[in-house]
């Protein structure tokens, strides 16, 4: 086992999204005066919650990674490392890392990062063998990470404002999922994985959804200004990159080809953080 196959089983680099979004909570419900520290240690503890999920996922999914391309290199998978040394670290990684957010931030905080654990590890990991609403269910645990940063910011979660950010995270993992899915759809063919794509071969359905879920995109992106938490800056910006997505999805939808696919794929993964820019740049003081 070496340093880089801990990077793989906890999947350091999905998981700085988790950090990022995680940020991005915190920062759209701090005061004026952001404390940094505790800002820093959050994203640090959230983002070992979410890597114990990713290990806890590599290890129950160790017999169906071993028939796909993408995956079959994994350290579990590839028996670099048992099973138990995964679960010890996913455990490890999940008790310190609740600890440090109950302990740093607030117990709220720490209670929405159990769900996001929970609902990704035990919840979504198994559906995926199961049903193609897997990719609906695990966009859940996906969207929960700005949560985290809100509640830790001392931001409430009885209000709108927050779950604006969840609604927008959840939206925007489907159609990013769905290409993923289209691309890959051999893969999880082989695997016996029943991703809409497995068993939607001409891939019509799999073309419409991923229009429809960007085309709600839209509205849900403009609530964070409808809320009060950004100017009428962000309000355009989140309308330009909306539709700028939605002409993906729809070329997408109307063209299923891998190019097609891979253009939806990385069109989706520049709009998010470019969309989050936005929002903070926009901010209108921090909301509580």
């Amino acid at each position: 086992m070496t340093v880089n196959d801990l990077f793989v089983l906890t999947k350091v680099r999905v998981n700085a999204l988790v950090v990022a979004t995680t940020a991005g909570g915190y920062y759209m419900a701090a005061p004026p005066v952001i404390d940094w520290t505790t800002l820093g240690l959050t994203c640090l503890y959230t983002a070992l919650v979410a890597s114990a999920a990713s290990a806890i996922n590599q290890v129950d999914e160790r017999d169906t990674d071993r028939l796909m391309d993408r995956t079959r290199l994994r350290p579990i998978t590839d028996q670099r490392m048992i099973p138990a040394a995964g679960r010890g670290i996913a455990v490890g990684l999940a008790v310190i890392g609740l600890a440090g957010l109950w302990l740093v931030s607030n117990v709220e905080a720490a209670i929405v990062a159990l769900v996001t654990f929970v609902s990704y590890a035990l919840v979504y990991t198994p559906l995926k063998r199961r049903t193609s609403l897997s990719t609906v269910v695990g966009a859940v645990p996906g969207a929960l990470p700005p949560l985290i940063g809100w509640a830790a910011a001392g931001g409430s979660l009885a209000t709108l404002a927050p779950w604006s950010l969840f609604g927008l995270m959840f939206l925007w993992q489907l159609p990013h999922f769905l290409a993923i899915a289209w691309i890959y759809r051999e893969d999880y063919a082989r695997a016996g994985m029943p991703m809409l794509p497995v068993a939607d071969i001409a891939g019509a359905m799999t073309g419409r959804q991923a229009a429809l879920w960007a085309v709600t995109i839209v509205p849900m992106s403009e609530l964070p200004f409808l809320v009060g938490m950004t100017s009428g800056a962000y309000a355009v910006g989140a309308l330009l990159l909306g539709l700028a997505q939605l002409a993906l999805a729809v070329h997408f939808a109307m063209h299923r080809t891998l190019g097609t696919a891979r253009a939806l794929f990385y069109g989706s993964i520049t709009y998010l953080p470019l969309l989050w820019m936005l929002m903070a740049l926009a901010r209108v003081n921090g909301r509580h």
